[in-house]
């Protein structure tokens, strides 16, 4: 096996590692994926730079940690299902709708704070992407470790956070959101996909996933999604919407130091621990597009379900390749 170039992506932190240089070729060596899935085990993240630019890269370099598994919305571009199954396209163009306006600077494909799939009850176990047109001015993609998170949280939020269940729907309307929102926001027009996501949407139950867990490691994780997050499980109360809405805000507060912000190269791939990272999409100016390539790694943590004990019957539909 040749030796991997492994460096810190933060220096001073656990969090995230950057691989340099990895060929197609190595991909395919169980003993590069196993060393490379041990980094992605204890570090969370990895950021793959000057790597090869393409599709086929972008497949081969996910396959390294399992199989892949299609978006479950059906509204979601995909690339090539027959060449690269599994590749969702993510594009803004200049005058495409979706505009929002945040601290008062309008930005297009702008994201809060999330992790993927809380709607569903099965929350897969990466994301790798890339970037394929790159705007010359923000379209950042930031990254904050819920390790960190949680030993970063006040510890009054923290007691009255732990061992709360958390309600999640799949609400792609950015004007719905609310938890940690910020004070100037203000939403131009929805995305066109946003009426079709919402229909497919519609009759499936509420996710529900904790908003602490406990790796086999024994760090605890601050894993709670601001955005489609719709309440506390058995507390929609005042109350619960304060403490929800507080959490978040300081989630927001704690990533302005917290996180790792990653500014685009072709030559870039990267991948995070969906149970245990939180990620966000700085925006960039209306005027520049920026296209993004995602792939989705199957896997679960086990602890998630629908409210009322729905079964896996009514979960969004989703296909592994």
């Amino acid at each position: 096996m040749a030796q991997l170039d492994v460096r810190p992506l933060i220096e001073g932190r656990n969090f995230g590692v950057r691989i340099s240089g990895i060929t197609r070729e190595q991909t395919a060596d169980p003993l590069v994926r196993e060393a490379v899935n041990a980094l992605f085990e204890k570090h969370g993240m990895i950021v793959f730079s000057e790597v090869e630019p393409s599709g086929e890269m972008h497949v081969a370099l996910s396959n390294i940690f399992g199989s892949l598994k299609d978006h479950p919305s059906k509204a979601v571009a995909r690339v090539d299902q027959d060449a690269m199954p599994g590749v969702i396209d993510m594009a803004m163009k200049p005058g495409d709708p979706g505009d929002i306006d945040v601290d008062g600077v309008t930005l297009a494909s702008w994201l809060p704070w999330h992790f993927d799939h809380a709607y569903n009850n099965e929350l897969n176990r990466a994301g790798v992407l890339r970037a394929i047109d790159i705007p010359p001015e923000g379209g950042l993609t930031g990254f904050v470790d819920g390790i960190e998170l949680y030993d970063a949280l006040s510890p009054e939020l923290r007691e009255k956070i732990e061992g709360r269940n958390i309600l999640y729907r799949m609400n792609v309307i950015m004007a719905n959101y609310r938890f940690g929102a910020p004070a100037r926001y203000h939403v131009h027009s929805e995305k066109p996909s946003s009426d079709m996501v919402m229909e497919e949407s519609a009759k499936v139950p509420r996710a529900v996933h904790p908003a602490v867990w406990t790796r086999k490691s024994g760090e605890k994780v601050l894993h709670l999604s601001p955005w489609m997050a719709e309440g506390i499980e058995n507390d929609e109360t005042p109350e619960g919407e304060a403490l929800l809405d507080a959490v978040s805000r300081e989630i927001v507060d704690l990533s302005k130091d917290l996180a790792y912000w990653h500014h685009w190269k072709p030559t870039d791939m990267l991948i995070w621990d969906n149970w245990r990272a939180l990620h966000a999409v700085s925006g960039h100016p209306p005027q520049y597009p920026r296209r993004m390539q995602r792939t989705t790694i199957k896997g679960d943590y086990g602890l998630g379900y629908f409210e009322g004990g729905a079964s896996n019957d009514n979960k969004i539909l989703e296909r592994t390749y």
